[in-house]
């Protein structure tokens, strides 16, 4: 189970807040480093995305030390990072939030197995999510017999 991810963006305090407000949670600043916040679900699993800024990167600590925060001058806007997230907000509503940040977003069918919503944050960086009515279809798939027929079709197709 992943508990949390982070993510990199231009806005890190606007992101959090929207992320929170899709997980009808709460957004706070991250004590690791200046300027990065925390989109928090309050779940019992302490489900949560760390977002920071884009000039952010991480870096193995020397010798025994922790992580340590570096910054630099990003390449690109766009990266392979992203998450599945289911959200407590109604299809409707993710629609409504996406046309208000002017971020883009798609309803797609992966693999014909299931839908979600693309959400592209910033426009750069995305996360699928699964509002309610998603979610079933979804979670069908990946119930461990499900999910490995499917991934013997798979297999046997290529």
């Amino acid at each position: 189970m992943i508990h949390h991810i982070s993510i990199a963006v231009n806005n890190p305090q606007h992101v959090a807040d929207v992320i929170a407000e899709l997980w009808q949670g709460r957004a706070v600043p991250f004590p690791g480093h200046e300027g990065s916040y925390i989109a928090l679900r309050f779940d019992l699993y302490g489900t949560a995305i760390e977002v920071m800024p884009k000039s952010l990167i991480l870096q193995p600590g020397l010798e025994t030390a922790a992580v340590r925060f570096t910054d630099f001058e990003p390449a690109t806007g766009y990266t392979a990072t992203h998450a599945n997230i289911s959200v407590a907000v109604s299809e409707q509503k993710v629609w409504e939030i996406a046309e208000r940040e002017g971020w883009r977003a798609v309803r797609c069918r992966r693999g014909g197995a299931f839908d979600l919503i693309e959400l592209w944050v910033e426009n750069q960086v995305m996360l699928e999510l699964l509002p309610p009515n998603l979610m079933p279809e979804y979670l069908a798939t990946v119930e461990p017999n499900s999910l490995s027929a499917l991934l013997k079709n798979l297999a046997a197709a290529q």
